[in-house]
């Protein structure tokens, strides 16, 4: 079968040759796509055709996706957890190092000397380097709030450069714990990282209960002169509260990757805030795996209907039994599989293997049969009451 997978801003050719390799037709310009994929392009409401399945970000925020929509259709929306983590945290570093050096102040300063000979040049920056004198890393207190792919590595990375790292993450994983090194002390809440960090680094998507999560109240309880780095999401720092933190000295400094005016003018006056432009996965490393991974999920779900880094649908991953194979979705309430089953025994289909898992108020099906189900199967299923959306695919 030849699905089709409309494209959104500059995809890595890596992930987009993967597609194509399997008959998978792959451009900007799809009609009727049977799939998305995309990196920082808003997706409106409009945007989803009814064709759509699945949609794939070549990231891991998925803020630009309107995923509650998505989740009411039946369409799975993929992230890339993981797949840009290393070129975060050597930016992360790039930030804690210019946040304590004063690396950027120093450089402005002799990008900016004008009218001086060449015989007084090296005096003169001596004698100014006196107001670029920073602090070591080392022996200094990290916090990193959000124990996932990035804030792991960050952690590790910490802890390498002889720092005391502290974290937070309610809602860690097993897996996550198993990835940081024992010489990270965890943390019970917030306001304990604020108040014992020297640095701290934020790893946390951007949703509603995470929205100026960085506000008054946590700044005015931090650490005096703390240096704060958000490589993370804008949505999730309260910028005028920063700037507060910064004039009262509570901060003692912000790297951020995202402006925005008032921000930016403080940077120009006082120059303890420093502005990067959005790229903190701007590798090319980085586009690469992103591509790749959101191409190996789409590939895997369009033509066997498993499921692997969703944010809506539960994770299911099945081999086949069957070259015949019924994927079904519907609202996670009771009585659902019986009212299934029903229906293919009133067809005669014989079940080789049936998986259910559920996420939130979604639950997700996935069925092979020893024969290729019927119109009317896929038509009995459909109109059963709670069920979202059916798919039969059949492997040639």
């Amino acid at each position: 079968m030849n699905f089709k997978v409309k494209t959104y801003n500059a995809i890595a050719e890596t992930g987009i040759s993967l597609l194509k390799e399997s008959k998978f037709s792959v451009s900007d310009s799809e009609d009727s796509p049977d799939a998305m994929i995309l990196r920082s392009f808003k997706l409106t409401d409009q945007d989803i055709e009814s064709s759509i399945k699945a949609i794939a970000r070549a990231g891991a925020g998925v803020n630009n996706v309107p995923v509650d929509l998505c989740s009411k259709n039946g369409i799975v929306v993929f992230n890339t957890p993981g797949a840009n983590a290393n070129a975060v945290k050597e930016i992360v570093l790039a930030g804690l190092l210019l946040s304590s050096r004063g690396i950027y102040s120093g450089a402005n300063y002799v990008n900016d000397i004008e009218g001086i000979d060449s015989d007084d040049l090296k005096g003169h920056i001596e004698q100014g380097k006196k107001h670029f004198k920073g602090r070591e890393l080392k022996d200094g207190v990290l916090g990193v709030i959000g124990m996932g792919a990035i804030g792991a590595k960050v952690a590790d990375m910490g802890v390498m450069l002889g720092m005391d790292v502290i974290g937070y993450d309610p809602a860690i994983s097993v897996e996550a714990a198993w990835k940081l090194p024992n010489m990270v002390s965890r943390r019970d809440n917030l306001e304990s990282v604020f108040a014992e960090a020297d640095y701290l680094t934020l790893h946390i998507p951007a949703l509603d209960e995470t929205k100026n999560l960085v506000n008054e109240d946590l700044l005015n309880n931090a650490k005096q002169g703390l240096k704060l780095i958000n490589f993370a999401r804008d949505e999730i720092v309260d910028s005028k509260a920063v700037i507060d933190a910064l004039n009262s000295g509570k901060l003692g400094g912000y790297v951020t990757d995202f402006a925005d005016l008032d921000l930016i003018e403080r940077a120009k006056t006082k120059g303890d805030v420093i502005i990067l432009p959005h790229i903190g996965a701007s590798t090319r490393q980085a586009e690469e795996n992103c591509s790749v991974m959101a191409a190996q999920q789409l590939k895997d779900f369009l033509e066997n209907g498993n499921i692997i880094n969703s944010v809506n649908f539960p994770e299911l991953v099945e081999p086949r039994k069957s070259k015949f194979r019924i994927t079904l979705s519907n609202n996670n309430i009771a009585g659902m599989i019986g009212q299934i089953t029903t229906i293919l025994a009133e067809n005669d289909l014989n079940i080789l293997n049936m998986v259910n898992k559920s996420k939130g108020e979604i639950a997700y099906n996935v069925i092979d049969t020893d024969v290729e189900p019927s119109k009317s199967v896929e038509e009995g299923l459909s109109n059963l009451e709670g069920v979202i959306n059916v798919r039969i695919i059949k492997n040639d």
